[in-house]
């Protein structure tokens, strides 16, 4: 009878256990395809992107990089809510195979497109009809390629060119709608009616993002204003700021520029929070090559800054902002705009493609992880392409970055503009601690022979040099 009794008592509990254990099951099967319809909205709701693009401008003419004249609140707000390497770099410091760069992820040698004209030697001229043909080959190159417009098709994103672009029509470079018309037509050498973004106002951007959000598409958009590029003629109002300084007026019309661009920079990120748009979109921020303003004469730079290897030709800070996914972060770690394909396609979910030499650091940046990353490198070639099958026809240096040390090396490519002004970084190989020397005063090759040998070793392996002879003094 007790048996019976303490029998039926346990047969309770477990019905008692089991109506809990059903209604539990039931619970979390009823929740199941609410967490489910939240991770597939996430997977297919990529953030949107803006790329811009500064175009001749210095690394260290930011008011965030410590500059103690030049004002750039928009950007200063961007890399304070964003993730900001202040040490970025483009391996390639002349307009077009910067750009093309980072419109394809490859290096210059790999994509081929490594002066921003056809040689000015050839028969006829640059009225002739072999250098119009050349230059539509150049052109031709980036068909080889699939761009980063075009990567990003696979997760339904419409794409928008504004600004520089060499490539001709924007079609080639995959975009769907662009600005401009590109070579032969008039003015198409590398941006034509695109080059008035910025100058003119941003509303092709901004209605291109409004048609993009109507169509609840994720949208990227190329935003590369001829700024602070010259011609350096900003507006009054600016140019006062800093004509009033006592500065020389070459400096000053250039300060202006850069605050002019900056201030088209703050006109778009406040159209993107009006829309309600800031928190999903990813802007990426980099210049395609230095700057350092004659003193002496408008719209003319400076030896060691464009075209050259030095810190003040390919040195820019690199910037990420993605408020719904990435926390602030000032970072030291060294990176290269060839990190920025990679980047760019790992945040929308599209596998990287295995050619590309850049790092995914997308998840470095979500983690706050350190970049795994030995070295980065960079290449120079002339203005002008003598060869345009062959690249080291006119390389003239490579350069590599490991930790402090930034090693150079000059070669023999043939460049009379390019000699005339930079004769002072074709005399030899030059290294710099660059934590100590970051304006690169004092060359130690002298000093550190077995450092010098061993990044020669790093830059042999990273591209072996065939057809040049590099310059010993």
């Amino acid at each position: 009878m007790v048996y019976a009794q303490a029998r039926v008592k346990q047969l309770k509990h477990l019905k008692h256990l089991a109506f809990i254990s059903i209604f539990m099951l039931l619970s979390a099967c009823s929740a199941q395809p609410e967490t489910k319809h939240e991770t597939t909205n996430a997977k297919a709701t990529p953030p949107n992107i803006v790329l811009i693009l500064s175009d001749d401008h210095a690394w260290n003419d930011y008011s965030f990089m410590g500059h103690d004249i030049v004002k750039t609140p928009s950007l200063d707000k961007l890399a304070n809510e964003g993730v900001t390497f202040k040490r970025g770099y483009v391996p390639t410091s002349l307009c077009r195979p910067s750009l093309a760069t980072i419109a394809t992820g490859l290096y210059a040698s790999d994509h081929g497109i490594t002066g921003n004209d056809p040689s000015r030697k050839l028969p006829g001229g640059k009225t002739g009809e072999l250098y119009q043909q050349q230059r539509a080959e150049i052109i031709a190159k980036i068909d080889k390629f699939q761009t980063l417009p075009q990567l990003l098709k696979s997760k339904g994103y419409l794409s928008l060119q504004t600004g520089k672009w060499w490539e001709g029509h924007f079609s080639r470079g995959g975009f769907d709608e662009g600005m401009t018309l590109g070579f032969p037509n008039p003015g198409g050498r590398h941006g034509d009616k695109g080059l008035e973004i910025g100058r003119k106002g941003i509303d092709t951007v901004t209605r291109f993002i409004d048609k993009a959000d109507a169509a609840n598409k994720p949208f990227f958009v190329w935003y590369a204003p001829l700024m602070p590029h010259t011609p350096h003629n900003p507006p009054r109002r600016i140019l006062k700021k800093y004509s009033d300084k006592g500065l020389p007026i070459s400096i000053a019309k250039y300060y202006a520029m850069i605050e002019w661009f900056d201030e088209t920079n703050g006109q778009l990120f406040d159209h993107l929070e009006q829309k309600g748009l800031k928190e999903n979109t990813l802007i990426v921020y980099v210049s395609d090559n230095g700057w350092v303003t004659n003193p002496t004469q408008t719209d003319r730079f400076l030896p060691r800054s464009k075209q050259s290897p030095g810190e003040s030709g390919v040195r820019t800070p690199i910037m990420f902002s993605l408020p719904a996914q990435l926390t602030p972060q000032m970072r030291s770690e060294v990176v290269s705009s060839i990190d920025i394909v990679p980047t760019i396609l790992g945040a929308a979910g599209i596998d990287v493609p295995k050619e590309l030499p850049g790092l995914n650091l997308f998840s470095n940046m979500q983690t706050e992880t350190p970049i795994n990353r030995d070295a980065i490198f960079g290449e120079g070639f002339a203005h002008d392409m003598k060869d345009l099958n062959d690249p080291e026809s006119t390389l003239l240096y490579r350069w590599v970055i490991e930790g402090k040390w930034k090693l150079i090396l000059s070669y023999d490519g043939t460049n009379v503009s390019y000699q005339k002004y930079h004769q002072d970084v074709l005399s030899g190989p030059r290294l710099y601690n660059l934590l100590e020397d970051e304006h690169e005063q004092t060359n130690l090759v002298q000093q550190h022979p077995e450092i010098v040998a061993r990044l020669s070793k790093k830059l042999s392996k990273w591209y072996p040099v065939k057809s040049r002879q590099v310059l010993s003094h």
